[in-house]
């Protein structure tokens, strides 16, 4: 769960939402109230003299990224806290009220007690094999060393742990998982005794296995599925965190490393090309898909409608898109959505992105803890 947040003295207005408000794929009400902060369903109490403001249009829970990077430059590199606050202010500006960070190379949680700030749920830093990861990103271990090193990150962050789980392997010349079976089992049982949940980035198709085998909790990026990992996903209940805009980027990581990796090049391309398949194949066999951009480094911040747009592309409905972008996540990591008594966290739209997730794009109101802030 998300930590406790900055309180201010200054009293909000009452907002009167005249919805429909939609508190599920299938569910929605006509009207609401937000009131200290909190959406309420029935007219609260109001003293004489309350400021109600009205606003008018489809509510619907804010945007959730479960695949971010706040503290990571582009190109690469730590951030300070104030260009981490920054990109955050992009991602919330663009509609995403909750962030799953999946991995940071500063320490970000000082912007857990911002109130004008998405709610930050982190996963501290990257593990990563020694030399096979993005020079900088990652703490780089040896197997040896991985159950304490997902002990420490567990203890730094909100119960999760991020595991790099392959990549190049530059003496085959193409991706490859950076650890054994026995690793990957070590780790998700170091972090399941420290009361966390682990995730693993994952391009190659040899790593899911592995990882479901050890019982991860999660899986990001998952372009290599099969036939087989989808099926075997499924019927374990695994979400995967589609991050559709930075496996579009392949093409591109294919191009730079042809020349000495070729094999790694044409991998590349065909995990490229299968991409919009295989989400489709995913969310057709039961895979609960979640939303995820991947910004921060490679990606700039503030692009979860381009995410969106992907997901359309690969054939989900409306309805499809808008739950992997909001209440699925919020289901999964255990935070609400709009039932009563929840954060006022939400969307002002002005029609139903049920019908057309563009919708989301064309936000008349971003309210955050009841506060109208964009």
């Amino acid at each position: 769960m998300t930590a406790a947040r900055t309180s201010t003295a200054r009293r909000d207005p009452v907002l009167h939402l005249r919805g429909p408000i939609l508190l599920g794929p299938d569910q929605e009400l006509a009207e609401a109230w937000v009131a200290d902060g909190r959406i309420r369903h029935r007219r609260p109490e109001l003293s004489a003299g309350t400021e109600v403001r009205t606003l008018d249009g489809v509510v619907a829970p804010g945007l959730a990224d479960l695949h971010c990077h706040l503290g990571i430059a582009d190109g690469g590199g730590g951030t300070t806290l104030a260009e981490a606050r920054q990109q955050a202010l992009t991602d919330r500006d663009s509609g995403v009220l909750l962030i799953r960070d999946a991995g940071s190379i500063i320490d970000t949680s000082p912007l857990q007690q911002q109130g004008d700030l998405p709610r930050l749920i982190r996963c501290g830093r990257h593990l990563a094999r020694t030399r096979r990861y993005l020079f900088g990103y990652a703490d780089e271990v040896e197997p040896e060393d991985l159950p304490a090193a997902v002990t420490r990150e567990a203890a730094r962050g909100d119960g999760w742990v991020k595991l790099v789980g392959d990549w190049i392997d530059r003496s085959a010349g193409d991706l490859a998982p950076c650890w054994e079976a026995g690793d990957f089992q070590a780790a998700a049982r170091a972090a399941h005794e420290a009361g966390a949940r682990i995730t693993t980035h994952t391009f190659d198709e040899a790593t899911l296995p592995l990882a479901l085998d050890a019982g991860f909790d999660c899986l990001e990026h998952a372009s290599g599925l099969t036939d087989e990992t989808i099926t075997r996903t499924a019927e374990a209940g695994i979400p995967v965190v589609s991050t559709l805009v930075n496996v579009g980027e392949f093409e591109a990581y294919a191009r730079q490393g042809e020349k000495k990796f070729p094999a790694y090049a044409a991998h590349m391309r065909r995990l490229h090309t299968a991409r919009y398949d295989r989400t489709r194949d995913a969310h057709d066999a039961g895979i609960r898909l979640l939303v995820g951009t991947d910004a921060g480094g490679v990606l700039g911040h503030g692009i979860v409608h381009d995410e969106l747009d992907e997901l359309s592309r690969a054939g989900l409905t409306a309805a499809d898109i808008l739950d992997a972008a909001a209440f699925a996540p919020r289901a999964f990591l255990g935070e609400p959505a709009l039932e009563d008594g929840a954060p006022a966290d939400l969307l002002v739209l002005p029609r139903d992105p049920r019908q057309d997730h563009r919708a989301l794009r064309e936000r008349r109101h971003v309210v955050l803890g009841g506060r109208v802030v964009a």
